[in-house]
């Protein structure tokens, strides 16, 4: 059996595969620890990867879409494609539509996104970004405390959940230990699920932002969902509401939140992702005092990377045993997926 890493940024493959986990894969394939292709290696050499059966790859992978090029060709032997990061949707069909196999780290990458969404709703009831924009000087101190008790706190207080998928029920989880009230917006979620997770079905955004103290979203990256956040939505939140997003920007409707923004000084957005990534330099994002914005950290990074390669390799040694294997992605799966 022989195995190649795949990866635009070669760099990529050594930040995201520890050499212990490289030192995993060795041992169970005949691969080279020393060499990563890219997509210029595939095209100058096309018939060299005839015996390549499966493949480790991670952010920058070669691939493309219906416009782009089928880089699943150069591999007409290949069973399974191993992708440890979080979305395949850019690559995923020519590869399945080959019947070869695609393992991805997505329930890896949604921890991470999980556990920033999990502490940022915490720090959201106690009115925390208020209170740490305003308490500059000594004279600040009543008035950021005051701002900070104005705010629910986390005891009794409805939190908002924008979809269930894998980050959104990993947030769920992390919230248990606290006495909140969890309410969700998801289409696929019934009553009697929700009934079983310990939370509160939603049927509408526009009743969810208007009793929720903060909102989070963790829907996914589909068309359906383009711009399905409001205006009027955040014009009608709660007294001191917050929105929290880890989804995309594309999600929201930007001009009609910082309108909202602006008129509700009491409102506070955020954002780890915007639909422009950096927003121009004179954009309202960076001049409205309840906008607080992230570059787009609550993925995988620094020593976080390493858990969706382990997960990637775990499912490659199941596959090879014959073992049930998790985390398989479908034809399916991508119309719902991030």
């Amino acid at each position: 059996m022989k195995a190649i890493f795949l990866a635009n940024n070669k760099g990529n493959i050594d930040y995201v595969y520890p050499k212990a986990t490289q030192e995993r894969i060795k041992a169970l394939v005949d691969i080279d620890l020393d060499k990563v292709y890219a997509q210029e290696d595939l095209e100058a050499n096309p018939d060299a990867f005839a015996d390549v059966e499966y493949v480790f790859s991670t952010w920058s992978m070669p691939g493309g879409s219906e416009d782009k090029d089928d880089f699943a060709r150069f591999f007409p032997n290949m069973k399974a494609l191993f992708y440890a990061a979080g979305s395949v949707k850019y690559f995923a069909k020519h590869y399945l539509d080959k019947n070869i196999k695609i393992f991805s780290a997505f329930a890896a990458n949604a921890v991470p996104v999980a556990e920033f969404s999990a502490s940022q709703i915490i720090l959201a009831n106690k009115g925390f970004y208020q209170a740490c924009r305003m308490y500059k000087s000594a004279d600040m101190y009543k008035a950021a405390g005051d701002v900070s008790r104005a705010h629910a706190g986390s005891y009794n207080t409805n939190v908002g959940i924008v979809g269930l998928g894998m980050i959104g029920k990993k947030v769920v989880e992390l919230l248990k230990p606290y006495k909140l009230n969890i309410l969700v917006y998801d289409i696929f979620l019934t009553h009697e699920r929700a009934k079983e997770l310990g939370v509160t079905k939603i049927d509408t955004l526009e009743e969810l932002f208007k009793v929720c103290d903060v909102v989070s979203n963790h829907l996914a990256n589909v068309p359906a969902t383009v711009g399905i956040f409001k205006g009027e939505y955040f014009e009608n939140m709660k007294a001191n509401g917050t929105f929290i997003n880890t989804g995309r920007g594309a999600q929201v409707d930007e001009a009609g939140m910082l309108n909202a923004l602006e008129k509700r000084v009491d409102l506070c957005a955020v954002l780890d992702v915007t639909i422009e990534e950096p927003p121009v330099n004179d954009n309202r994002f960076f001049t409205l005092a309840n906008v607080f914005m992230t570059p787009h950290i609550a993925g995988s990074q620094a020593n976080e990377v390493a858990r969706m390669s382990e997960i990637v390799v775990d499912q490659f040694e199941h596959l090879l045993k014959g073992e049930p294997t998790m985390y398989e992605v479908t034809e399916q799966m991508l119309a719902t997926m991030a």
